[in-house]
């Protein structure tokens, strides 16, 4: 990109941090909250000529299994309207489960066979786990990284983290 064409796009960005208000109001028509995080996402959607918005998330730390990760996305809320929210539906489901829950908490703290998903309490038979690993699988929250391993994909750790922080109240 040329020294001109990146100076223009920080003097766009940083007009539309300086009003702080774009898309002035939520729903219930209060002033949007101004954090930091919020400054930046309509600096990037505007930028973006994205008018309606949309929405961020990231994250970067450390898994209790010691694995680093770092990753975010962002989706325009015209892209996620006009989304087929059915097929949302099956990813959904797949963590409606507790006893899949907790496999995925197992996974992500370090347990990564099913012979060591055996010995939890609660978590069913050796068949019952498989076929909860097939359908976390065939959903995309888990894969097998070889000789019967599982692990949460990278670019779902993330996903996985925002999904239960939005179920807690």
């Amino acid at each position: 990109m040329r020294l001109e064409e990146r100076l223009a796009e920080l003097e766009h960005r940083l007009a539309a941090m300086e009003l702080g208000q774009l898309g002035n109001g939520r729903a219930n028509g209060s002033a949007p909250p101004d954090g930091w995080a919020l400054r930046q996402l309509r600096a990037e959607f505007t930028a973006a000529d994205e008018r309606n918005g949309g929405v961020m998330f990231a994250g970067s730390g450390r898994l209790p299994s010691a694995e680093q990760f770092d990753w975010q996305v962002r989706f325009s809320t015209d892209d996620i309207v006009a989304y087929d929210w059915d097929d949302a539906a099956e990813c959904l489901a797949a963590l409606g489960s507790p006893v899949r829950l907790r496999i995925l908490r197992e996974i992500i703290r370090g347990s990564r066979t099913a012979a060591e998903l055996t010995d939890l309490d609660e978590v069913g038979t050796s068949g019952q786990i498989y076929h909860h690993l097939r359908q976390l699988a065939a959903t995309g929250w888990l894969h097998t990284v070889g000789r019967g391993r599982f692990e949460v994909p990278p670019n779902r750790v993330v996903p996985l983290l925002v999904a239960l922080a939005t179920a807690r109240r």
